[in-house]
């Protein structure tokens, strides 16, 4: 089940089918750890319960934290320069948004890798379920997170997919992920939920509100940004882009370019 992803294989989001990505998703280690580590934090969480109203005031919670926690991790963390300027996080930072910015339609890398999602989610959710209701709480928030994780893994990649979904919903939250990628990146930063955007002021609804960012592939680490800061590039093996791969352009939603803009 595993071979492809121990092979190092590249999928390519934007040559894919609906299915042959519900395929590799179900197929992914990730995701069967995210699962796995849900069914225990459920589990636990039954276990340790003293009742069902702590813990299911711990899933409300997390359900309303996760959209605020992606976000600033997101415009915060992996849209700040600061990981690759130094040797010690610039591999971290090329694996877990670099490589996507760079091709976003490249299956392998768009999943969060484990090492860094894992530590996150508990390091934020077991504090906020245990101040809610303890252990029960912790375990209760930790399972709800890891199944939301899932679902916005699932979302992030039909966002990326050579697909036009039918719901309308979904197909705006398409569209405004896509302008994050191939217009401005700096906005848009939520995946199935835009309402911090909103907050925060960050949201565009139309790429016309924003001018279009030279480093919407490459996150500001351009070709002076490496030689300042080698450490990115010498791990890629070649200069950062500034521009998409074709797949990538192929992949933008049916009757509309790449940058979000009406074709």
């Amino acid at each position: 089940m595993y071979g492809p992803w121990r092979q190092g294989r590249s999928f390519d989001l934007g040559r894919m089918t609906l299915r042959e990505l519900v395929v590799a998703y179900v197929a992914h280690p990730a995701i069967h750890l995210y699962a796995v580590l849900g069914i225990v934090s459920a589990a636990l969480a039954v276990h340790w319960a003293e009742g069902a109203a702590r813990p299911l005031l711990a899933v409300a919670a997390t359900v309303l934290a996760y959209p605020l926690a992606w976000y600033l991790i997101h415009r915060f963390v992996l849209h700040a320069r600061f990981l690759y300027r130094s040797p010690l996080t610039a591999a971290l930072w090329k694996r877990v948004h670099f490589d996507h910015h760079q091709d976003p339609h490249r299956l392998d890398v768009l999943f969060g890798a484990p090492v860094t999602t894992v530590p996150t989610i508990i390091g934020i959710l077991i504090p906020l379920g245990w101040l809610i209701g303890g252990a029960a709480g912790a375990a209760a928030a930790c399972a709800t997170g890891f199944a939301i994780t899932c679902l916005y893994e699932f979302c992030h990649c039909v966002q990326h997919l050579n697909f036009k979904p039918r719901n309308r919903l979904l197909r705006r939250m398409k569209e405004l992920h896509l302008a994050h990628h191939f217009h401005h990146e700096g906005g848009n930063y939520g995946i199935t939920s835009y309402v911090i955007d909103r907050a925060f002021g960050t949201y565009y609804a139309e790429a016309r509100q924003r001018p279009r960012s030279p480093h919407a592939f490459n996150l500001g680490y351009d070709q002076e940004e490496a030689r300042r800061y080698p450490w990115v590039e010498r791990l890629t093996g070649a200069p950062p882009r500034d521009r998409p791969a074709r797949s990538a352009t192929r992949a933008a939603p049916a009757g509309r370019s790449s940058s979000g803009e009406a074709a």
